[in-house]
């Protein structure tokens, strides 16, 4: 009989069953007596375990099959009936086969389950379900269900159907009973049974996994100390904590070294497959990610964080369950899990550090000058016995009176505060309350007037939090922050007894005024307070300009959140451990990565809690060893605590249902964006609506973006923070969007009754309650910038260079607008446009006083209406818009800027610019741009000095860093590199001492010269001539006078080799290639191969693996196209170059490649792209050969830029952008200063132009280097 239940286990009813996907017993096959007549071929008996009590009357349960006769499972024409008992029944004596082989009860007993409700033939074509099948599917649910919790043991034998067992102990029954080929069959589905069974149970198994950290190269932290893995392994005996295994991956760089592991019962392995929960403290590489296993590390998923939505993806995909520590969470909603307190500790003491060096670059030695950084110490006693050393030679010596009394402002009262404030306690120090901080700037005074030479004893310390932070805008009414309520609350509201009251829930209702009341007083502040854009700023630029120029003393900023762009404006960038500093200028508004000069240090580390790893994990895992149990032995999320399961983000492949929001935030990115796949423009009205409140528990978030959508409205989810305990609300931002106002209208009626809903008796509705917001109707997408005072830029585009070009202009002040001669204090308004505003709205991200909107530049009325509400247009978008786009602006009467070639198009509107009074300044660029800038200012000035220019020579290129030049052909490209190759078949003609070249398209690569720059002997370059040099010749007026003006593109040494040699291979050309033209694909090695046919090269097999002999193959074939045995090197490196790209690889080539261009093309792009962490590099180098009448010696003048590219909070600016893109800029402002008098279409040639733009671009921190050689 079957057993019966055991203790404790739990019933599993029709939904339980229904959700793993097998049918559920019907009742109606069951009489009375408890019998189910069965429809399987095979006489056999089924008796019902109690467990299935949902599933049919009391007393009857899982099915049992018991064959009575195993032979006639082979027969379908059978007629013996079987008989289905009730629990309890008597069993069917034991029977003969035909065979005569005695079978007993004990090895025929089975427990029957089927793969699924329908179970399968060997054909693989569902078989009907039927009575039988419904009881043995549900028999499989349960079954597998305590199979998991270890609760059963399973036996069976197969019944000639798809029937799955598992196979009795007692393998010398079954021997008895099946012959070899049934034992084989048997074995067979035993063996598949287990690996599925495997599977399913990994989670559960109590084997956990601790990864090695590979994010940073200064983590060195580990979620498990060795002692907390000792005590988990041996605590109350092997797997009583639920643990069994511990493996650890083996790292040289973590703070416990791998044998103290091993000593503490771990295993050291790199492979963690065997482990059903792996931990760590950061995400692990996404190609170590294994499936089916549950993960518990810093994620930073949550908020639908866009640089970690991949990992995300690749934890859907391997259906893998992620807990993230950020999201454990106690009943009172602060964090379980988080090293805050080793944040403020470490983030205060490297603070220190820099603060003695910032004050002797001031002219003061301090006792903070012998204090190291944090990771410096061997432990945090250690480096607690610095800072008390620190603080006894204040005690003992004083501090100079010049820089005191020096006071630190620490922001917040959480665990990162608290950690900064433990520092700062070891040193002598009184904490003062703010009101009290005035006085403390009267004995400043006071010291001063007298010139004290006086010496401090001791520091001052002030807590400050929201209260000091903002005022309320209606005087008569007083801070509320927290209030006390009881009741039941709205939707959009907390329903708990403690309820965020105003501040929270209106926070506009505020200003701040931290910039008047702390900051004048404040020698340092130490940012430790949690920040959302809702809210004023602690500290913005504009504050800080006007404290600097009111003569405040503030020092630095230690912002130990690292809240970029957050709370503190300025602290625009994180910092890193080995360069912890940078200083910012508020006057110029720039950013140095030195100490000396004037504005303030700031400090913001992002890892700082790892510089005191030791201590840090043993805190870490002092906590987390507690769910380690439950994590590593719970089989499903319905075994963990409430803490646990909410802190889940994944299961199963799927996102649990706190987090079904986040694809909604991902969507929510383009949804005010018309895309390729789907076209539609942006909305034209607009408005921000803000909601708080149980959004996702109760998934009223859901039914808020529901309603939009209904009402065929868009939205983007802008600002979204998660509440993390029961009782915490969360907060959303959505830019709702619509045709038409009234549509918008419409949705924001709707949105406010979702709003006012109650959520219970409709008494205890309370309008006060309600946590809904409405921000101002925009219309076009250009928000309220337009009705702002000062002058307005319009930039059409939002490539690579237009973020330069936005960021310059919105940071530039003090300009003269158009048309007036009055100062104009105020900033340029910038709006963005493009043809995408998701685009656009990643170029105007953190810059203020810019706006994106977006626009069809097809659309003229469109393009009217935006170009008649700006002064100045700059287009970045390609050349053949800019026609169309000038002539609105010739209608409008406002001034363009391109950094694009005057065209023909383009010069026919000359005449039509200039009648209408306005400028259209073109090649504003860098090539061309600052080059004709840069001649025009050295041919000028010599001519000047009476001076006759022999020789003009210019080379401009935009190469990767030294660095980045890891390939063969030593280039890389940040667009399609498809109009660089074209480039190197463009024919060219210059002048070489009074003779004129002209340069064959398909010779251009061969005409390529070596070339070294004295004042940069680093560079191997080589230079090849650049179209149509004459022109520039009468361009700049030196056609008579030089006998030599050439312009040329600079390379790296050996490029121009390599790309001939690819060009005479053929894969430069663009006719479609026959082979390209077939249904099925060539490989590339058959491409390859047929294009070295096509000159007459005899094939044979190119390896992948590089050999000698097979290189010596290759290269032979590349030496006969050459014709020049000689040129075996460089048929070398033009073979590795082939490699590189995959030219041998036998891969199919996409089908969108129709010619060797295509090929080469598409390799290019996918094997030659820069990396996020990659720089680009800008070279310009100009010389001019000056002769005198008057017999004074010829000079040779040259002039030299050379700019790197940036990254700059984790945002790359490639040195070509920026070097196009702020120039263009520079144009503009040009413009809006009324500087440039010319009108019709022109070139930065003039003086007016040039002079001042050079000026600015230095200014601007693009260097020029200029000398004279005689």
């Amino acid at each position: 009989m079957s057993k019966a239940r055991g203790e404790g286990e739990r019933e599993i009813d029709h939904a339980t069953h229904q959700s793993l996907g097998f049918d559920v017993i019907n009742p109606q096959f069951v009489d009375k007596q408890g019998s189910v007549e069965c429809s399987l071929p095979c006489p056999h008996t089924a008796v019902l375990d109690h467990s299935c009590v949902a599933h049919a009357r009391p007393g009857i349960s899982l099915v049992r099959c018991e064959t009575t006769q195993p032979d006639s499972c082979s027969s379908r024409n059978s007629s013996a009936s079987p008989s289905i008992s009730a629990a309890g029944a008597p069993r069917p004596k034991t029977q003969k086969s035909s065979a005569g082989v005695s079978k007993s009860k004990s090895s025929t007993r089975a427990t029957a389950t089927l793969l699924s409700s329908q179970c399968r033939n060997a054909g693989g074509s569902p078989v009907s379900s039927t009575p039988a099948t419904s009881i043995a599917s549900a028999a499989h649910a349960s079954a597998i269900s305590a199979f998991r919790r270890d609760r059963i043991q399973f036996e069976g034998h197969l019944c000639g159907h798809a029937i799955f067992c598992i196979l009795d102990p007692a393998l010398t029954d079954i021997l008895q009973a099946h012959d070899r080929g049934s034992l084989i069959g048997l074995l067979a589905i035993w063996v598949l049974l287990l690996l599925k069974c495997s599977n399913d149970t990994l989670l559960g198994n109590g084997v956990v996994g601790i990864l090695a950290e590979t994010v940073n190269m200064w983590e060195r932290r580990a979620p498990l100390t060795p002692s907390h893995c000792a005590r988990l392994l041996l605590g109350g005996g092997k797997g009583r904590t639920g643990v069994n295994r511990i493996i650890v991956q083996p790292s040289t760089k973590r703070i416990h070294h791998d044998s103290q592991y091993e000593d503490a019962g771990c295993e050291i392995s790199e492979d963690l497959s065997e482990c059903g929960l792996i931990i760590g403290i950061k995400q692990p590489k996404l190609k170590m990610i294994l499936p089916d296993r549950a993960y518990a590390f810093f994620s930073h998923t949550h908020k639908a964080q866009k640089e970690n939505m991949p990992l995300l993806d690749k934890i859907l995909e391997e259906r893998v369950s992620l807990f993230d520590y950020e999201l454990i969470v106690g009943d009172d909603g602060r964090r379980l899990l988080a090293f805050g307190k080793f944040a403020g500790r470490a983030g205060l003491i490297d603070f220190l550090h820099g603060l003695g060096q910032r004050y002797l670059s001031l002219g003061y030695s301090t006792p903070f000058l012998s204090l190291g950084q944090s990771h410096m110490y061997p432990s945090l006693a250690a480096a607690k016995a610095a800072v008390i050393a620190v603080g006894e030679e204040i005690a003992t010596f004083g501090l100079p009176s010049g820089i005191c009394p020096i006071v630190f402002v620490f922001t917040g009262d959480g665990n990162v505060s608290q950690g900064a404030q433990e520092i700062f306690k070891l040193l002598p120090h009184t904490f003062i309350e703010p009101e009290k901080l005035p006085e403390i700037s009267v004995a400043r005074n006071l010291s001063k007037q007298s010139q004290s030479t006086k010496r401090t004893f001791q520091l001052y310390g002030c807590i400050v939090t929201s209260r000091d932070m903002v005022s309320h805008k209606d005087p008569t009414k007083q801070f509320d922050k927290v209030m006390n309520i009881s009741g039941t609350s709205s939707l959009f509201a907390i329903c708990t007894t403690k309820c965020f009251a105003d501040y929270y829930a209106h926070p506009e209702h505020y200003n701040p005024v931290f910039h008047e009341r702390i900051a004048p007083y404040a020698s340092v502040i130490v940012n430790c307070m949690y920040w959302e854009r809702r809210f004023p700023r602690l500290l913005s630029i504009d504050h800080l300009k006007q404290l600097m120029q009111n003569g405040c003393h503030l020092v630095g900023v230690s912002d130990i959140t690292c809240d970029v762009g957050g709370s503190v404006e300025f602290v625009n960038k994180s910092t890193s451990i080995e360069r912890p500093f940078f200083r910012y200028n508020p006057s110029t508004n720039s950013y140095h990565d030195d100490m000396e000069g004037d504005g303030v240090i700031c400090l913001a580390v992002d890892i700082l809690p790892t510089e005191f790893s030791k201590e840090a994990s043993q805190h870490f895992g002092d906590i987390l060893s507690k769910f380690v149990a439950s994590l590593a032995s719970a089989k499903g999320l319905v075994e963990l605590p409430s803490y646990l399961r909410r802190a889940c983000i994944a299961h199963a492949g799927r996102l649990t249902s706190l987090y079904e929001y986040i694809p909604r935030m991902r969507k929510t990115l383009i949804d005010l964006a018309p895309t390729k796949e789907n076209p539609l423009p942006a909305k034209k009205y607009s408005t921000l609506v803000s909601l708080s409140g149980h959004l996702f528990d109760k998934f009223l978030i859901n039914e808020a973006l529901d309603m939009i959508e209904k009402a065929r409205g868009s939205f983007r989810l802008v600002r979204c923070d998660v509440g993390q305990s029961i009782d915490d609300m969360s907060y959303s931002e959505l830019e709702v969007g619509a045709d038409d106002t009234a549509n918008l209208d419409k949705i924001i009626d709707s949105l406010t009754s979702l709003a006012k809903a109650h959520d219970g008796d409709p008494d205890a509705r309370k309008e006060t309650e309600l946590s809904l917001e409405i921000g101002k109707v925009n219309g076009c997408g250009t928000g309220d910038i337009m009705d702002k005072g000062g002058p307005k830029v319009l930039i059409l585009g939002a490539g690579r260079v237009c973020r330069p070009a936005a960021e310059f202009l919105a940071s530039y002040q003090n300009i003269y607008t158009c048309g007036s001669n009055d100062n104009n204090t105020g900033q340029i308004h910038v709006i963005v446009a493009s043809l995408y505003q998701k685009d656009s709205e990643e170029i105007v991200d953190g810059i203020k006083n810019a706006t994106a909107t977006q626009l069809d530049v097809a659309d003229t009325k469109s393009l009217s209406d935006l170009v008649s509400q700006v002064e100045v247009v700059v287009s970045l978008l390609p050349a053949s818009c800019h026609a169309s786009i000038a002539r609105v602006c010739i209608e409008l009467k406002k001034h363009l800027v391109t950094a694009s070639y005057v065209d023909e198009s383009i010069s026919k509107l000359s005449q039509a610019a200039e009648g209408a009074g306005v400028t259209i300044l073109c090649e504003m660029g860098l090539d061309p741009g600052i080059d004709h800038m840069l001649s025009m200012k050295m041919i000028d000035e010599a001519h000047a000095r009476q001076g006759k220019i022999k020789a003009f020579t210019s080379f401009c290129g935009g190469l990767p860093s030294p660095a980045a030049a890891n390939n063969p052909l030593a280039y890389k490209f940040s667009w399609s590199p498809a109009g660089a190759v074209r480039a190197g078949k463009n024919p060219a003609v210059f002048k070489f001492l009074g003779e004129i070249i002209n340069v064959d398209g398909n010779s251009l690569y061969d005409s390529a010269k070596r070339l070294r720059l004295p004042e940069l002997p680093a560079f191997a370059l080589e230079h090849l001539p650049n179209r149509n040099s004459l022109m520039y010749g009468d361009l700049y007026g030196i056609s008579k006078e030089a006998s030599t003006v050439y312009r040329a593109t600079l390379r790296y040494e050996g490029f121009s080799e390599i790309m001939a040699i690819l060009s005479k291979i053929g894969f430069f050309d663009t006719v479609d290639h026959p082979l390209l033209q077939d249904i099925s694909r060539p490989t590339y090695r058959r491409f390859l191969h047929e294009l070295l046919n096509v000159n007459n090269i005899s094939t044979t097999t190119v390896n992948d693996e590089a050999s000698g002999g097979q290189d010596d193959e290759l290269i032979s074939r590349l030496l006969l196209i050459l014709g020049h045995p000689k040129e075996k090197e460089i048929a070398v490196k033009t073979v590795k170059t082939i490699k590189f790209l995959g030219l041998h690889e036998e891969t199919q080539i996409p089908k969108d490649c129709s010619s060797a261009f295509d090929v080469i093309c598409q390799r290019m792009e996918q094997k030659m792209a820069y990396d996020d962490n990659e720089q680009d590099m800008v070279l310009l180098h100009h010389e001019i050969e000056v002769e005198y009448a008057d017999g004074r010696p010829t000079e040779k003048h040259q002039a030299t830029l050379l700019e790197f590219g940036k990254v700059e909070n984790g945002r790359s600016t490639t040195a070509m952008a920026l070097t196009v893109g702020i120039p263009a800029a520079i144009g503009a402002l040009l413009l809006l200063q009324n500087k440039v008098q010319r009108k019709g279409v022109i070139r930065p040639l003039e003086p007016e132009v040039y002079i001042p733009a050079l000026e600015i671009l230095e200014s601007s921190g693009i260097k020029l280097k200029e000398r004279v050689e005689t």
